[in-house]
């Protein structure tokens, strides 16, 4: 049985900018799953909520929120007990909104073909989740938006929470909010001295671990692996003026605000994880990466040096066989597929090569099963997964947190949306930290691999008003 839901139009469009300002700026548990300041389709939601749910690796536990109370397991137990899947599902974010973290690794390849990873303490939460019955929908291509909640009817109490969010959206002008005018925070994040980033790895010691990792691969423990550094940055800007930076000068799909206890987490990713809806899974994997021209003559040659590079091709064909494996371990036999091998997407300062392989949930299998088969993404590790997590370990030597892990939904129906966390910055009381990484081949030319690392997060420090060293 599908659960019931009750929904309400506005009367007029009004920017999910403005109403996240309006509404929850300052909520300690909120969301946005955004599809883009200029976006023409796809749908955002925001929400807000005072119940979540984490996890510990560490200590093997779930905590449910405020609550405090703490039960042995993992979050993906905790998910397949509230979580009854129906046909016909409604795709929308009711349900479970937030992040699996990186270190749920040790969790997923625990099962029986994959391997149980070193345990290594991260200092968020390994998963955060918010309970939420009640979204506000942003359809671009519609033009309308909706106030949808968990229900079988609009009970008082739920009535309540419609008009006031109602008259609370009233006082957005009429023109429904402006884009340029939410998202003129660029440079705004922080006055003074820009704040300096300061990188866990040098020039130096970065260049010794793709060595490293290209020794691994000759040697034939892996194809390709995923290194990754990370930049810290001492800097306090609100979370959603951060945001907002970032939505301004790094547009993208897949963005995403997801607020819990404390700890933000600020997305441009360009990449999807995961998907399942009525019974199909889908993983768009990115490898290959070129940044933009200055003009159109340099921005189409970028494209057909990516098109044409023999390294980036390879290595998103490793991870494409990679994705059809896992996917492949909770699918009918003979239904994965690849729909698009090796296309290009453009993006704000980057291109990407991209590809998509789908296939359906067989019988018996849960939506959850999908993450956990998944999990991490291929793209994030390298092949074989399970011996590159191992030595990616060995050599990076710290706990990723919530980067490189997915966001994004779970819903109460079955239906899986998630993000990679890559392009993304995590805002904690300590300042900011911004991951980066790329796949490391038997031809990659450290050089060019310490500048995509600088590239993939240069629009972020720029949003975050804060300055590279010279070395990485």
């Amino acid at each position: 049985m599908r659960h019931r839901i009750v929904r309400h139009r506005l009367g007029r469009w009004i920017d999910p900018a403005s109403a996240f300002e309006a509404l929850h700026r300052d909520s300690p548990q909120a969301f946005w799953l955004d599809s883009g300041i200029e976006a023409s389709d796809g749908v955002s939601y925001i929400g807000a909520s005072a119940a979540w749910v984490t996890a510990s690796v560490a200590d093997s536990t779930v905590t449910e929120h405020p609550s405090a109370l703490s039960v042995p397991g993992t979050i993906f137990d905790f998910l397949r007990g509230r979580i009854r899947v129906a046909p016909g599902s409604d795709g929308l974010p009711l349900g479970w909104v937030g992040w699996f973290g990186y270190e749920l690794r040790t969790q997923t390849m625990a099962a029986p073909g994959g391997t149980a990873a070193a345990v290594r303490r991260s200092r968020h939460p390994d998963a955060a989740l918010l309970d939420v019955d009640r979204i506000i929908a942003f359809d671009h291509a519609r033009g309308t938006v909706e106030l949808i909640a968990i229900g079988a009817r609009w009970t008082p109490e739920i009535a309540g929470w419609r008009d006031e969010t109602e008259r609370r959206l009233a006082a957005i002008g009429p023109d429904g909010g402006s884009r340029t005018t939410a998202s003129t925070r660029v440079g705004e994040v922080r006055a003074g001295e820009p704040p300096v980033a300061r990188w866990r790895n040098g020039d130096d010691a970065y260049a010794q671990q793709i060595e490293a990792c290209q020794v691994a691969i000759r040697d034939g423990e892996a194809y390709q692996l995923c290194l990754t550094s990370e930049a810290s940055v001492v800097t306090h800007p609100h979370p959603l003026d951060a945001y907002l930076a970032v939505r301004s000068t790094s547009p993208t799909h897949h963005g995403g605000f997801v607020r819990v206890d404390g700890v933000t987490l600020i997305s441009a990713s360009p990449e999807q994880f995961l998907t399942v809806r009525d019974g199909v899974v889908e993983s768009r994997p990115i490898k290959g990466t070129r940044p933009r021209g200055e003009t159109p003559a340099d921005d189409r040659r970028l494209v057909h040096e990516l098109e044409s590079s023999g390294k980036e091709r390879a290595e998103n064909l490793m991870i494409v066989d990679l994705m059809r494996n896992d996917i492949g371990r909770v699918a009918e036999v003979g239904s994965v597929t690849v729909p698009t091998l090796l296309a290009v997407e453009t993006y704000a300062h980057v291109h990407q090569l991209v590809s998509t392989v789908r296939g359906r949930l067989a019988s018996g299998k849960h939506p959850v099963d999908a993450i956990v088969a998944c999990f991490p993404a291929g793209s994030m590790t390298g092949a074989p997964k399970s011996r590159a997590v191992e030595v990616l370990d060995h050599l990076e030597q710290r706990a990723r947190g919530i980067y490189s892990g997915a966001f994004g939904y779970v819903g109460v129906d079955g239906t899986v949306d998630l993000a990679m966390v890559i392009r993304s910055i995590v805002l904690d009381a300590d300042g900011a930290t911004i991951g980066a990484g790329g796949g490391i081949t038997a031809l990659s030319d450290p050089i060019e691999e310490i500048a995509e690392v600088r590239l993939k997060a240069a629009a972020l420090l720029r949003a975050l008003g804060a300055v590279s060293p010279t070395s990485v």
